[in-house]
């Protein structure tokens, strides 16, 4: 079983990402029993059928637009976002969008080319899971949601700047 880290441990992952094979469809898909979760394409040709099934996720392409999950977040388990390569950071947007815009609450989670370098400001955006690139060790990029003890800017997972938190006494306003 492959782990994940999520809520900034790690754990064995019970969740199978359903990627469609060539020349598969959307509507042809067959989806298993179980922790699935799937594609766009796939929750929007199959809807009325995994809107039954209890625990069901879905991902999107770092091209998709999370408004079309509007009506559906609190139905989700597990949404997660694909990022095809290291330097695609459309996904930042997308984890934010679905957190402050949409509020979902649930599992948000970084899937595909995952690092250590990005989890800490995966983490600011919204995500509380991520499932990194399996050539890399999950323990080291497990330390990437440390690197920083304090940021300065306000984010999804901290409302307030760094100057707004900070008490500020007489002494230090003078000098």
């Amino acid at each position: 079983m492959r782990e994940i880290i999520k809520d900034k441990a790690i754990i064995n992952d019970d969740w199978i990402i359903l990627r469609l094979a060539e020349g598969e469809t959307a509507e042809t898909a067959s989806v298993p029993e179980g922790k699935v979760i799937v594609p766009l394409a796939v929750w929007e040709a199959q809807r009325p059928a995994l809107k039954k099934r209890a625990e069901i996720g879905v991902w999107l392409a770092s091209h998709e637009r999370p408004e079309v999950l509007k009506e559906d977040v609190s139905k989700l388990s597990v949404i997660a976002v694909d990022f095809p390569k290291f330097s695609d950071g459309r996904g930042f947007s997308t984890a934010y969008n679905l957190r402050q815009r949409l509020g979902y609450t649930g599992e948000l989670r970084a899937i595909g080319d995952v690092l250590r370098d990005q989890m800490f400001y995966m983490q600011r955006v919204g995500f509380n899971a991520f499932a990194t690139r399996p050539d890399r060790s999950i323990h080291e990029a497990l330390k990437g949601l440390f690197d920083f003890s304090e940021a300065y800017q306000a984010a999804w997972d901290r409302k307030l700047p760094l100057y707004q938190r900070v008490e500020r006494g007489q002494n230090a306003a003078q000098g």
